[in-house]
């Protein structure tokens, strides 16, 4: 009977019907303030805003002509050895003497550039056709390298000509210098077999590495040029102390164009 007493007199008698009612505390009305401000925000960044993505590929700086395979049309032993490699040669250029049958003989350069491997070597004995040499086809030692990135076949029309590109330099610690900059010239319109990139890098392991996941497509990278020691533009003020080098692996990560976070489906 106790219980029922404080029960009964916590009743509101019918003359305080007319008092507002409370809905909410003050703090949910500020936590649903919030809640309806932070929607809003999104719901127009959905509409509005864009979000940019980057592709990460594999790749070589290398020059725009690429490189190719010196092979010997003389069978015999090789005498002499007549440049090293780095050496800047003309095109027809004697590289090695061979001694044949018909006596010692020359083996030249098929066009100018700059000797990058230099596979005979004095006494060695070699067949027609053997392979003596690799050169990289450059006019002058001054013209500037560019990047040759190897993309997946289905993510090259997604490449923009443009497009800004970050290289990660496998010769440049990159936590110290930064990456090195530059642009999308041009992108590759079919994907290529691993013997075309063996044919324009004159190089069947790199080749296969690039082509190991399928044949990718070609995304030629112009590096932008700079001031700075190695003569390009780097993320960091200036970048390493020291030229870069043709043929040195680069990761390169290509900024794609932005895009809208959400695709609305109209009736």
């Amino acid at each position: 009977m106790q219980f029922r007493q404080k029960a009964l007199s916590k009743l509101q008698s019918p003359e305080e019907l007319d008092l507002p009612v409370r809905f909410a505390r003050p703090q949910g009305r500020l936590v649903l303030a919030v809640t309806v401000v932070v929607m809003a925000a999104a719901c127009f960044w959905a509409v509005t805003g864009t979000v940019s993505s980057k592709l990460s590929v594999p790749g070589i700086l290398t020059r725009p002509e690429g490189s190719y395979v010196l092979q010997t049309p003389l069978a015999g032993q090789v005498t002499a050895v007549l440049a090293e490699e780095g050496q800047q040669l003309s095109a027809g250029a004697p590289l090695l003497n061979v001694r044949t049958e018909q006596g010692e003989r020359p083996v030249r350069v098929v066009t100018g550039g700059r000797l990058t491997t230099l596979v005979a070597k004095v006494g060695s004995v070699v067949a027609t056709g053997a392979d003596v040499a690799t050169v990289e086809r450059v006019k002058a030692p001054q013209d500037p390298l560019v990047a040759v990135l190897y993309v997946p076949g289905d993510s090259g029309p997604a490449i923009p000509v443009g497009a800004q590109v970050d290289l990660g330099v496998q010769s440049v610690p990159q936590q110290r210098f930064g990456m090195l900059r530059g642009r999308v010239k041009a992108v590759g319109r079919a994907p290529q077999t691993q013997a075309q990139i063996s044919g324009f890098l004159a190089d069947g392991g790199l080749a296969e590495q690039f082509s190991r996941n399928g044949s990718p497509v070609a995304v030629l990278v112009q590096l932008d040029p700079s001031s700075t020691p190695s003569g390009y533009r780097w993320t960091s003020a200036d970048g390493p102390p020291y030229a870069v080098e043709s043929r040195t692996p680069v990761t390169g990560s290509v900024h794609l164009s932005a895009q809208r976070p959400v695709d609305w489906l109209l009736p």
